[in-house]
């Protein structure tokens, strides 16, 4: 079992391999899901013993959310650039559905360190994409900055 004081440690070495792979095959193995959800949990405020505790049940499958926390779901979308040319993000993934009370979007650099972090409630990220085919990452910061 992972000791949880080596969290921080255990999530370099993830990005550590990954970005080694991205280096020897052209395509990083696909962590940016689990990284933005560990990321938005510590942009929370929860800390590792609570959030491994909240993740035991989950699976990367789970319809409507991501993990719930204090009572609320948490739906959580990460963007990362590989780096490469054209590689800049310019579409956010869209919530398939509103069975959470918050969606957390993450953007990382090619390095996976956090670029920016934005928060929205269900009602009020309903209201401005539910009619929207595509979401940018302009329209996305009109939500609450966690940074």
């Amino acid at each position: 079992m992972i000791r949880l004081g080596n969290i921080q440690t255990l999530r370099q070495r993830l990005i550590k391999i990954a970005l080694e792979w991205e280096q020897a095959f052209g395509n990083a193995p696909s962590i940016t899901p689990v990284i933005s959800e560990y990321d938005a949990a510590q942009l929370l405020g929860i800390d590792d013993i609570t959030y491994s505790q909240i993740m035991q049940n989950s699976t990367s499958v789970q319809r409507g959310h991501d993990f719930i926390y204090q009572g609320l779901k948490y739906q959580v979308k990460g963007t990362r650039p590989s780096g490469k040319k054209g590689s800049k993000i310019t579409k956010v993934p869209s919530a398939k559905n509103y069975e959470w009370d918050y969606l957390l979007w993450i953007s990382y650099n090619s390095d996976y360190s956090i670029a920016e972090a934005w928060k929205w409630d269900m009602q009020s990220y309903r209201l401005a994409f539910e009619h929207l085919k595509r979401i940018s990452p302009v329209q996305m910061r009109n939500g609450s900055n966690l940074l």
